[in-house]
């Protein structure tokens, strides 16, 4: 099914519980994105996969942090992503390459925990997201200590995805005149105590792991951004629940890269930061 026509089932599912009016505003709250999940043959989205080498064009700079290697974490293929996505990015922006510094995994190098140590929790250093032109782009090999993950090529399945429990961007619906103090407090539990089949809707994104979209964080917080950005100025890029060679730190943890959208709409990548949730 193509984006319009399923959000068109998307807003009539709604619809049939909400009212049209409320089920009309719910569903504007709605981003396109893609659930990740391992390829089997023929499945994977162009070149879009978790670990392997980082796809750029000759003579790209490999991104740092205080001078240590980020490693390579996860390339989308926006070539292959972009009919869902209707105008989110600039036609032609390839290969996005997501960078992290790997101060956790096996493979990490010593030397990158003291790195990270000196880092603040918002800090966008340890974090780099560098697109490529897919027929300029050639795998490209790591510098000293940064860690290289084994290659995963992902499935890519469409969907849309809403804002998570205490994501602000829940302020901005409008419950209409007739719901009580409560329900304005907790709009996320008033349209989902009426969407009692929600798991059963057009559209539903079944990973942990995905690409656009809206961010998920199970710790209970929100986006998290340096000097308080609002985080409805900004788009999501990828969320990676955890990964059998790499994760985050802590005793878990999610990782998400976001960019803000005017930078998103002009191709401006280098405006694109992690948004760890760790706990």
């Amino acid at each position: 099914m193509e984006p319009n026509a399923t959000l068109t089932a998307l807003r009539d599912f709604c619809a049939e519980r909400l009212g049209a009016d409320l089920a009309d505003r719910f569903v504007r709250l709605a981003r396109p994105g893609f659930a990740l999940t391992e390829a089997g043959p023929g499945e994977a989205a162009g070149r879009s996969r978790f670990g392997g080498r980082a796809m750029l064009e000759p003579g790209t700079e490999w991104p740092t942090c205080d001078g240590f290697p980020l490693s390579l974490i996860a390339v989308l293929d926006t070539d292959a992503l972009a009919p869902w996505l209707d105008g989110v990015l600039p036609a032609g922006t390839g290969l996005l390459n997501f960078f992290y510094l790997d101060s956790d995994s096996e493979h990490a190098d010593p030397a990158a925990m003291e790195v990270s140590r000196k880092l603040d929790y918002l800090d966008p250093q340890p974090g780099r997201v560098i697109a490529a032109r897919s027929a300029h782009a050639v795998e490209t090999a790591p510098p000293a200590r940064s860690s290289v993950f084994d290659p995963v090529p992902w499935a890519a399945s469409p969907g849309f995805a809403f804002p998570d429990t205490y994501d602000p961007a829940w302020k901005a619906l409008d419950l209409g005149p007739d719901v009580d103090d409560m329900a304005r407090v907790m709009p996320d539990t008033y349209i989902y105590d009426l969407l009692t089949d929600w798991s059963e809707r057009p559209g539903a994104l079944d990973s942990e792991d995905i690409a656009f979209g809206r961010p998920e964080f199970p710790t209970g917080s929100a986006p998290l951004l340096p000097n308080d950005d609002d985080p409805n100025l900004y788009h999501h890029l990828l969320q990676l629940s955890g990964q059998g060679e790499w994760y985050i730190g802590g005793d878990g943890g999610w990782m998400h890269w976001s960019i803000p959208t005017e930078a998103l709409r002009a191709g401006d990548f280098s405006r694109a930061i992690p948004t760890p949730d760790i706990w």
